[in-house]
């Protein structure tokens, strides 16, 4: 383990923000985040744990310390005939894991191909594509307190999962980092291809016999046509929430605006957010190198040396437009630093 200065972000981060962390350090076991935490650099600055950099939006440098944590390694930790239970370690990469499930018929995580993601990111946003969250997967995680030194286990209940949210990213940021997470999959297929988008690509790839992997390959073509590819074009994926109304609100909505993009949910309806944005006049908007993709509105792009600042403002501007027009207040899902 070695603490590195003044280290560029660049790379690190996928809306590719140049920034400069003030120190950096790369944990590969617990000794080493035991060995780092007990260090004058990590008690004399405040921290920041940083997965794959595909959740967050640095404004600006980092004067302090930045964690990436690159536990590695899946194993089966027990089976029934019906399900498997794999533990995955927090410092792989989420696509590839997916990947490897899928290949070998555990299912569950299909639905979340190509997301740009960590393993050990994952619960702390609650990601979720295509009608499946991590929530639904979760078995429990074993999380490293950086106060007592201590491995402690998070059943799927202690995280406290909600639409991109968790414990995590509020009530215990920065208290904890995740070192390893336990997924509850399934032997027997149970799919989720509620979504006409991915039935017209499944079709389109002449799928004669459904499976998880025919289910992801379909997922990361629609995704891979719609979004960025952060080595080209910077950005982080989807920058706001969809935002779930009553459905008063909706009716009303749909009253004006017949052809709203929304999703019945359990909680109320649930607006495309793109959709919102899209009809503000947004979509494919570009000033200098900050923008808006111009295949999905919910995606803002950095087209070369867009800084941070400048996306933060172009996402307050449409904030205030979705606003205006809908009165309908989106919120971002990106980490802002």
């Amino acid at each position: 383990m070695r603490i590195k200065e003044s280290i560029s972000l660049k790379k690190l981060n996928t809306f590719g923000i140049d920034v400069k962390a003030r120190y950096f350090c790369e944990v590969e076991t617990i000794e080493d985040l035991q060995t780092l935490v007990s260090s004058e650099i990590f008690h004399n600055n405040s921290h920041l744990i940083l997965g794959e950099g595909a959740n967050i939006l640095f404004t600006k440098n980092f004067d302090g310390l930045v964690i990436k944590p690159v536990f590695k390694g899946i194993e089966v930790v027990r089976e029934t005939d019906d399900e498997i239970f794999i533990k995955a370690y927090s410092g792989e990469v989420w696509p590839n894991f997916v990947m490897y499930c899928c290949e070998k018929n555990w299912n569950g995580l299909e639905n979340l191909a190509y997301i740009p993601s960590s393993v050990g990111a994952s619960p702390i946003q609650n990601i979720g594509a295509y009608g499946v969250e991590i929530k639904d997967v979760l078995d429990s995680l074993e999380a490293f307190n950086l106060e007592t030194q201590t491995i402690e286990i998070f059943q799927n209940s202690d995280c406290k999962f909600d639409y991109r949210e968790s414990v995590f990213k509020h009530e215990y940021k920065g208290k904890y980092v995740i070192f390893s997470v336990i997924f509850r999959l399934s032997k027997i297929p149970k799919f989720n291809t509620d979504y006409a988008t991915v039935n017209d690509e499944l079709k389109r790839l002449i799928v004669s016999e459904l499976s998880s992997k025919a289910i992801a390959t379909a997922i990361t073509n629609i995704r891979k046509s719609k979004l960025p590819d952060p080595s080209q074009i910077g950005s982080a994926g989807s920058f706001f929430k969809n935002p779930t109304v009553s459905d008063e609100v909706f009716q009303s909505l749909k009253m004006q605006y017949p052809n709203i993009v929304a999703y019945p949910t359990a909680f109320g309806v649930k607006l495309a957010a793109g959709w919102l944005i899209e009809q503000s006049g947004w979509k494919g908007f570009r000033e200098g190198d900050a923008g808006v993709h111009a295949q999905q509105a919910l995606v803002l792009v950095n087209y070369g040396n867009a800084t941070g600042g400048e996306i933060l403002n172009l996402a307050q501007r449409i904030i205030d437009s979705v606003k205006s027009k809908f009165d309908m207040e989106l919120t971002p899902e990106v980490n802002i630093i």
